[in-house]
């Protein structure tokens, strides 16, 4: 019985008040007795018997009623059941180092080829949780953001160079800040950092040890290259020289990179020709006497609740209370027996929290569908909404806020949903309205220029759509018109075929005449001419029907073949080589840090 105790020990408060209700209960049945009516109050205690008095106001047996009920709630225990501790898969983050001292071949055929084939066998032995990839140079930028997926974090790592970066140089504090804030907006409170580099100086080795003091991160680095270093080959043949004129030759610096790895609460570990460095990398850190304490509180242990055992006693002391009559005497303590039941959680959630504080919980805990369902706040229905993929439904509720034609970030919000809904006029009106509002509101005048972009990208694509199809079919009718003179000129060449044919037949019918002049009668000449037209213009029609339906045919088989180039010239745009997306997409984050001016860390050259 050491460990006993109440698991909701504020329900013992509710004794004082039973103690209230019954006092008064008490006071009441006294003064509705019938002797009190007639019997001045001062003469009452004297005449009246006491037994008569005990007798109807004994509030005794509803008072050992209540307190049993209330003991039952507060939930006495001493003893505790084992249950499963369900943690939330470990977050990982995979920084890459992009600088230009990666294509040094102090290692063959370079540090970056390696370092590739490094992260892969990463990943590989990472066969769970949630893993991420990160690029920097002279700044840092998400190649992929978490994803349990490794095979597509893997599919990324052949295009990344340091030619993919928007800026070039050795920016490493970018890098750990923007793993930082992709493991806490995945709502990781502990995780891993897989850095792979070849080397830092002394001033980020401060930045470092800055850093660590507000993460909770774990650093583990992958040293690439050699202590000797080589020079940097790069890919055009190359040796890249300082601005002297040097050939730079940069070596690995393993002592800065070991002392950062014991800062961040990591490992170091130097890459090898076999796997004993991706063992070391994600071998568990070792833990201290203070730390297996602390582990060993954290218990995943549920209590016994005895409560229920209580009602039993507390269902037999009510069963003389079920006469007629005598049962409204214990309803008060009755209400206590039973704990409040699950699907009365809206009635005390509505008792203690407003509508819009119950919606906040539930947007807190990302159930952003049953968030806009609580809200009464039209601006935070519509954020809800927008976070459950619900665009329209939070377009409506950004509408109907009381200050959508005054506040900013309303407008903001506004433009966003229909940016979303691919109405990209109204997205841009509402952004001027929001810079109209607030000139000095960043975000619009970002999202603004960004939709611009896009919108005049899109313009340009439907342009050139445009243009090729006329092109096309200016091409066709050049193409009927050329078939239509051929054909003519076949028509006057069969024509003038069937004029000499027709000749010479009149002239060798002229002579068959002049021979056979004795013999035939000179009234049969006419109608044999007129037989003979006859036939040729039936044999001309029948050739120019032939060639009208070669014509079609080759017409409508030169359609098909344009439809089909057609359609292959509108695949052909379509882009699918990673390394160009990755660089756009790169070159777009680039612009819109610039245009914040953000920038963190130390630069520099390689």
């Amino acid at each position: 019985m050491a460990d006993f105790h109440f698991i909701r020990p504020y329900w013992l408060l509710a004794i004082v008040a039973l103690i209230f209700a019954l006092h008064l209960l008490k006071k009441y049945r006294i003064s509705q007795s019938g002797w009190h009516k007639l019997i001045p109050e001062h003469l009452a205690h004297v005449l009246i018997d006491g037994k008569t008095e005990h007798k109807s106001a004994s509030v005794l047996l509803p008072f050992i009623i209540g307190v049993l009920a209330i003991v039952a709630l507060a939930g006495p225990t001493w003893k505790k059941l084992p249950q499963p501790v369900y943690q939330m898969a470990r977050g990982s983050v995979l920084i890459m180092d992009m600088s230009y001292s990666m294509y040094s071949t102090d290692v063959s055929p370079n540090r970056l080829t390696r370092a590739r084939y490094k992260a892969i066998d990463l990943l590989n032995q990472l066969n769970e949780g949630e893993m991420g990839l990160i690029a920097y140079a002279g700044d840092a930028f998400t190649i992929s953001p978490l994803t349990e997926d490794v095979n597509n974090i893997e599919l990324l790592l052949p295009s990344l160079s340091p030619e993919l970066m928007p800026e070039l140089g050795s920016n490493p504090y970018a890098a750990l800040v923007l793993a930082a804030q992709t493991l806490q907006n995945a709502g990781h409170i502990e995780g891993d950092i897989y850095w792979f580099t070849d080397g830092i100086d002394d001033e980020d080795l401060q930045d470092i040890v800055d850093w660590q003091r507000e993460s909770s991160y774990r650093l583990n680095i992958m040293g690439v290259g050699t202590t000797t270093g080589a020079p940097i080959k790069l890919p055009n043949g190359q040796l890249l020289k300082d601005d002297d004129g040097s050939i730079v030759i940069p070596k690995l610096s393993e002592s800065l990179l070991n002392t950062a790895a014991i800062q961040g609460s990591g490992t170091y570990a130097r890459m090898s020709n076999n796997n004993t460095d991706i063992e070391a990398l994600v071998k568990p850190p070792i833990h201290t006497d203070e730390d297996k304490k602390s582990e060993a509180n954290q218990t995943g242990d549920q209590w016994q609740e005895f409560g229920p055992y209580l009602l039993i006693p507390v269902m037999l002391l009510l069963l003389p209370y079920f006469r007629r009559g005598n049962l409204l005497i214990i309803l008060p303590a009755a209400v206590l027996l039973f704990p409040t039941p699950q699907a009365q959680a809206d009635f005390w959630s509505d008792l203690w929290k407003t509508k819009d504080q119950q919606g906040q919980s539930l947007y807190n805990a990302e159930q952003y569908k049953d968030a806009a369902t609580a809200f009464e706040h039209p601006s935070w229905k519509g954020s809800a909404h927008y976070r459950a993929g619900e665009y329209e439904d939070a377009l409506s509720a950004f509408m109907q806020s009381k200050d959508a034609q005054t506040n900013a970030d309303t407008q903001y919000n506004i433009g966003n949903t229909f940016a979303k809904l691919q109405q990209f006029d109204q997205a841009l009106a509402a952004y001027d309205k929001a810079l109209e509002l607030n000139p000095d509101h960043k975000d619009a005048k970002a999202n603004k220029e960004l939709l611009e972009k896009l919108k005049q990208q899109q313009e340009q694509q439907q342009n050139q759509d445009q243009q090729q199809q006329d092109d096309q079919q200016q091409q066709d009718g050049q193409q009927n018109e050329g078939d239509q003179q051929e054909s003519q000129d076949q028509q006057s060449n069969e024509a003038s075929d069937d004029q000499q044919n027709k000749n010479d037949q009149q002239q060798q019918s002229q002579t068959a005449d002049e021979r056979n002049a004795d013999e035939k009668p000179p009234e049969q000449e006419p109608e044999q001419e007129q037989a003979q037209e006859q036939q040729q213009n039936d044999k001309q029609e029948e050739k120019q029907g032939e060639v009208e339906q070669q014509q079609a045919e080759l017409s409508q088989d030169q359609q098909e073949k344009e439809m089909e180039l057609k359609h292959q010239q509108l695949l052909n745009k379509v882009t699918d080589d990673p390394y160009l997306l990755l660089r756009n997409k790169m070159q777009l984050e680039y612009q819109k840090r610039r245009q914040r001016q953000i920038s963190l860390g130390a630069k520099k050259k390689w």
